[in-house]
């Protein structure tokens, strides 16, 4: 039978329809994306060009990110006509339209198209759709599952609204478990169920996964391919079609992700085909053939095993390595929002287990025990061997494919250089130099005798020129490379300020010298200041890692009227902030911040030194003779300075950095860059004209790394 002789002929002008495109939300700047208004906008004009609808039909919601009269409405007349009815995509106009207006039409056909944000409620699984007033506390949303349940219904006409489908190019992750978003719970109830009604749905992503939106070139992937497919076709011809259209979306995503061009895979769900015969679900392989295998839960025999090898382990440095691994490794996406998702390696583990894993079968958990065999437990080889075993034993009694090997740990050859003060008052400062590689190597020691800071620079210097020799031998030999990356100074606090990052190392022909801290990542540390807060700082810390180095609490940027003498029993109270920028004038307000860094336990800092002679009174050069600012430098703090954030985080499409969006892990090799970009400008300015635009040469990062420090009798 032809699809065609289903559907009405008039389909096209019975068809109602509401279109979301949703780009702006009160939550926080961090959730505006660019891109679902302009796709609401290209489907309105199929909708209300080739499909035959009238515009009158079509309920479009927008809120984009600019004024909407800077879009596009000349696309089609029906767009023009739209430009005067659209409203905003509040919960209450997403209600009003949905639960009222609509039901009330005498149509046969109703489509829903939603582009923007998507989670899946982590119970239920119900499908949650934010809409531009979502707020902290308060995340208003249509609930798409309960909305279409409540369509099927007697409160819609029993004879009207026969076929109805639903396009959605949203994410289907699962929704942020951060209290602050508060979901709550949303049924719309709805009355008896009406036989014969079908419904369709097809989803750019399966459950788990993000969908990809372009935001340069402000357009949904989905609902480009989407758009492609439809064509020409009217209303009538597309629905008839669908499930043909659906397959052929699938085809091309699943190309793009054979060829690593692409994660997520369409998803369509139906009950009934619109002839009501039967109609299998299809998710990931396109009929006919075998279903794609669904991934096992974890037997009893497993948890068992897990329950013994957990007992008493505390959360390993690379918990969430091993999490994020485990998505990958079971060919999955992984959950958008960062961080694990328990305390303990029990709780992550059956976090893993409730989720749905790859096509594979893989449970979700067995990779993640896999990475902790391998990286977790190094050192500790029983553990290791326990670990192993017990994978090995779940997959045979599960019949579990293969795991491919975890990644290596990265590698990192860094220089340590320790100075203290002579204990008798002496000139100059103890220093003594290791390199750490695999392990840790003695280079050289001021053998008891104060030397001044240049001598220490100059033995610096040789020992780096020495390492350097040996990596060419080293590459000759065809061995592996240990070039140093990295530089850590260990030194009392009255040498954090100290430009350790400016002194010159060769480089180059002819005696040509560059900044250290634009050739290595070079940050400080301060040991003797962490003996009384230790509790503190480990415990920020192993948050830290715990979130993948990234959360909307982590870092906190601190400002003049923050500096006071309470912030650092502030700053301590809690495992977060990890990381702390001191947006303060030079002077004594970033004396009190490093002061209450150190006193809280914050194991990451950055503040710039003093200025030097002729800087306004904020530290930043040229601030009144038209100084260049970074264009990621956001907004100007206090007398002009750049600020920090807006230096080191990544800018959101309102051009504005959050704390949130810092990935503190990145922060060394960041701050590099900025040393390198101010550098660069300092070497572009005309003589007597010496301008650093970024403040980037006065950068001071301290790093203490608790799981990297060194034990030793001190040099005294």
């Amino acid at each position: 039978m032809n699809p065609l002789d289903l559907l009405p002929a008039t389909l096209g002008p019975r068809t109602f329809a509401l279109v979301a495109g949703v780009e702006s939300y009160a939550v926080s700047h961090r959730w505006n994306l660019r891109g679902p208004a302009r796709d609401a906008l290209r489907f309105s004009r199929w909708l209300t060009g080739p499909g035959e609808v009238p515009p009158g039909h079509v309920r479009l919601l927008l809120s984009p990110l600019d004024d909407p009269d800077t879009l596009d409405w000349s696309a089609s007349a029906g767009l023009e006509a739209l430009r005067t009815t659209h409203r905003p995509a509040t919960e209450e106009n997403v209600k009003s339209v949905l639960l009222d207006e609509l039901p009330s039409c005498e149509g046969d056909l109703l489509l829903i198209f939603w582009a923007g944000h998507g989670y899946v409620e982590p119970r239920g699984g119900e499908l949650m759709l934010p809409c531009t007033d979502a707020r902290p506390g308060q995340i208003r949303h249509l609930n798409l599952d309960s909305a279409l349940r409540w369509w099927r219904t007697n409160l819609v006409g029993r004879e009207l609204f026969r076929y109805q489908a639903a396009l959605v190019d949203a994410c289907r992750v699962d929704a942020p478990r951060d209290a602050r978003w508060n979901f709550g719970t949303t049924d719309y109830g709805g009355g008896a169920t009406v036989p014969g009604r079908r419904q369709f749905r097809l989803y750019a992503s399966r459950e788990g996964e993000a969908a990809k939106n372009d935001a340069e070139r402000g357009a949904g992937r989905f609902t480009e391919e989407l758009l492609a497919e439809l064509g020409e076709r009217s209303v009538r011809e597309a629905v008839s079609g669908l499930a043909d259209t659906a397959r052929s979306i699938h085809r091309t995503f699943r190309g793009l992700r054979e060829r690593g061009e692409g994660w997520q895979l369409p998803q369509f769900v139906v009950d009934r085909d619109w002839d009501a015969c039967s109609f299998l679900d299809f998710l990931d392989d396109e009929p006919p053939g075998p279903a794609p295998r669904r991934a096992v839960r974890l037997d009893q025999a497993a948890w068992d095993g897990l329950g013994e090898l957990f007992e008493d382990r505390d959360l390993p440095r690379c918990a969430y390595e091993a999490y994020a691994w485990a998505f990958k490794a079971a060919g999955c996406a992984a959950p958008a929002q960062g961080g694990l998702p328990g305390d303990t390696l029990l709780e992550v583990a059956q976090d893993l287990d409730e989720r749905h894993g790859g096509p594979g079968g893989m449970p979700l958990a067995v990779p993640f025990v896999r990475f902790l065999a391998e990286r977790a437990a190094a050192g500790d080889e029983r553990w290791a061997a326990r670990l192993r075993d017990w994978v090995r034993a779940t997959r045979e009694r599960l019949a579990l494919p293969a795991l491919p090997p975890p990644p290596p740990p990265p590698r990192k050859t860094a220089l340590h250089v320790r100075l203290e003060t002579p204990p008798g008052g002496e000139d100059g400062f103890l220093a003594r130099m290791w390199l750490r590689r695999e392990a840790t190597e003695h280079i050289w020691e001021s053998e008891g005798e104060p030397v001044r800071l240049d001598a220490v620079r100059d033995e610096l210097v040789r020992q780096l020129g020495h390492v350097n020799q040996v990596v060419g031998l080293d590459a000759q030999a065809g061995r592996p490379s240990g070039a140093v990356e990295w530089i850590e100074f260990h030194v009392p606090y009255e040498l954090l300020d100290l430009d350790f990052d400016q002194w010159p190392v060769p480089r180059g022909p002819g005696g040509r010298t560059r900044a250290l801290g634009a050739v290595y990542q070079v940050v400080v540390r301060c040991p003797q200041e962490r003996e009384r807060t230790g509790a503190e700082w480990r415990g920020k810390w192993r948050w830290l890692w715990a979130q993948g180095g990234r959360h909307a609490d982590a870092v906190r940027v601190v400002t003049d009227a923050d500096a006071d003498e309470g912030l650092g029993m502030e700053l301590g109270a809690q495992p977060a902030p990890a990381c702390v920028l001191a947006h303060t004038r030079a002077g004594a307000r970033t004396s009190l911040v490093v002061e209450a860094v150190l006193e809280g336990g914050v194991p990451v800092a950055v503040w710039r030194r003093p200025g030097p002679a002729g800087t306004d009174r904020a530290g930043d050069p040229g601030a009144a003779r038209g100084a260049v600012v970074h264009p990621g430098a956001g907004r100007a703090g206090p007398g002009g300075v750049t600020g920090l954030l807006g230096l080191l985080a990544p800018a959101g499409e309102d051009g504005r950095p959050e704390p949130g969006a810092l990935d503190v892990f990145a922060l060394p090799a960041r701050v590099r860059a900025v040393r390198r970009a101010a550098a660069a400008a300092s070497a572009g300015a005309p003589d007597g004209d010496r301008q650093q635009p970024l403040g980037g040469d006065r950068l001071v990062l301290l790093w203490d790394d608790p799981d990297d420090t060194l034990t030793i009798r001190s040099l005294a």
